[in-house]
């Protein structure tokens, strides 16, 4: 024997809320020996241990060897996935009888309307899953396709059982207080209505007194169905269902919780960035007004939903007064920032942004010079032999040019220095100046003379009609095509419809 069995004799005792001399009077011992076992001094008899056992509904080895607490957690464990099996198939059971209890109209109405719950619920839940699964591909855009992929078949997967689970519940909830609970109703009443008569009449009596037993109807006007009643007990497999669904619940809300803490440190880079543009004045004052109200609104919210998850109670005065300030100066925030861009000058182009890049090119019969950028093209009469092309462009952007073997000089332009741009429009912008940054070209000059630009302009008609041209032929190969593929289906059509009368005939 060892220390296990003092260890659990103090337990059980304990837990019994008997003292040593409680104990010893009902085993018929001393204290003193109580006292000796629970402190590993002496050890009891074996006539005293299976007493103990049969007194606290205990194992010999158990008590020997082993720890209660671990034992009775065990047996509880146990007992809880009997009771909730039991349960279950009491459920069924009161199901079974209350159809046999039921005539047919309502047996017809209840599953009728068990189908339009079905139905109803079948809707909900594809709202909630298209909802649900745009929030989280929103979110995953930011990971590899490979990643993101997967994640999101994980997530669609999770949400389609979350919400056939909410159904089912849903459906067996409903069921179980509009149907069962009425019905149990019903019969505790004829019970009582049975026992009356017997009392009150002789057993020779009983048989012509008695009410006859109809079949039970849920559909009668005079006693209205129960939609809820609290008195009634709840099944334990539903209350289980129910905390699996507010655990998914919880879930969804820490999945917003960590997405709004990304918006929140979006709003803190915001805040910071805006001292950049201090000098426009009461625009920054507007627009530090909403990035502040913004970054309160949104920890509100996450107080909100940690507090949901965890089960803590929420300052309502304090985050009421919190909100309803945070709109007010998100509000007035709007207000200045409308107010003061008014005073902003929008410009179309800014001379001061602007550079020009200037290449040279030999003349050739067969030059074209950007056919996709006509309207862009200036041509200026000059007393050269070759071509001078000047690009016009932001200055803080590169001139990139390609000749091909059809002598077409192709550019176009790549701005790699967003930083220096930046700091021209937070420049700009401080001097209460809004000028658009492009990327593109802006002008594009032509110095040749006059029988060169004929021929270059010419190139290029001739260029963009012949693309034209092929353009057109392949609309009309294609559609020549479309009308030969039709024709085929017809003829088709109509040898099926022969064979259709020969089979007829």
């Amino acid at each position: 024997m060892n220390n296990k069995f003092s260890e659990n004799l103090k337990k059980i005792r304990k837990e019994h809320n008997l003292s040593q001399e409680q104990l010893a009077d009902e085993l018929g011992v001393s204290r003193q020996a109580i006292s000796k076992w629970e402190s590993a001094i002496a050890y009891p008899e074996m006539d005293k241990i299976i007493a103990l056992c049969n007194k606290f509904n205990l194992n010999i080895d158990d008590l020997l060897h082993k720890d209660i607490k671990e034992v009775k957690g065990e047996e509880e464990s146990k007992k809880k996935i009997n009771d909730y099996i039991d349960e279950c198939l009491s459920f069924f059971t009161n199901t079974i009888n209350l159809f046999s209890s039921m005539n047919l109209k309502s047996k017809i109405k209840c599953i009728f309307e068990q189908c339009i719950i079905a139905v109803v619920l079948f809707l909900i839940s594809l709202i909630i899953k298209s909802v649900l699964g745009n929030f989280f591909e929103s979110i995953l855009r930011i990971l590899p396709v490979s990643i993101n992929h997967f994640f999101s078949e994980i997530l669609y997967s999770v949400i389609a059982i979350f919400c056939f689970v909410a159904a089912i519940l849903i459906m067996v909830h409903i069921f179980k207080t509009r149907y069962l609970d009425y019905y149990d109703k019903l019969k505790k009443e004829e019970d009582s209505n049975e026992e009356e008569i017997v009392t009150e009449n002789n057993k020779n009596d009983i048989e012509d007194k008695k009410v006859k037993k109809d079949k039970i109807s849920l559909s009668k006007k005079d006693n209205k169905i129960i939609i809820r009643d609290p008195k009634h007990s709840e099944y334990r497999f539903i209350n289980l269902l129910f905390k699996m669904l507010v655990g998914f619940i919880k879930f969804i809300m820490l999945c917003f919780v960590l997405s709004l803490t990304f918006v929140l440190m979006g709003i803190f880079c915001s805040f910071v960035v805006s001292f950049l543009i201090y000098k426009t004045g009461l625009f920054f004052l507007g627009l530090v007004a909403m990035i502040l109200s913004s970054g309160v609104i949104t920890v509100i919210f996450m107080l909100l939903m940690l507090n949901f998850v965890f089960n803590r109670k929420s300052n309502k005065k304090a985050i009421i007064w919190s909100f309803i300030l945070s709109i007010i100066i998100f509000g007035v925030g709007c207000g200045l920032v409308f107010n003061a861009s008014l005073n902003f000058e929008v410009m179309d182009n800014n001379e001061d942004m602007l550079d020009v890049v200037t290449k040279e090119h030999d003349m050739n019969n067969n030059l074209i010079i950007n056919p996709y950028s006509k309207h862009k093209l200036n041509y200026v009469p000059s007393n050269i032999n070759n071509i001078k092309i000047e690009y016009t462009l932001n200055k803080y952007c590169t001139l990139h040019e390609d000749t091909d073997e059809d002598n077409i000089i192709d550019t176009w332009v790549s701005c790699e220095r967003v930083t220096k741009l930046a700091k021209v429009f937070l420049k700009n912008l401080n001097k209460k100046k809004i000028v658009p940054i492009t990327g593109s070209i802006d002008k594009i000059t032509v110095y040749a003379s006059k029988e060169n630009i004929e021929k270059l302009k010419n190139n290029q008609d001739n260029y963009l009609k012949n693309i034209e041209k092929e353009e057109n032929e392949e609309i009309n190969s294609y559609q020549e095509r479309i009308n030969e593929l039709e024709n085929e289906n017809n003829e088709l059509k109509e040898k099926i419809d022969d064979l259709e009368k020969e089979l007829d005939d």
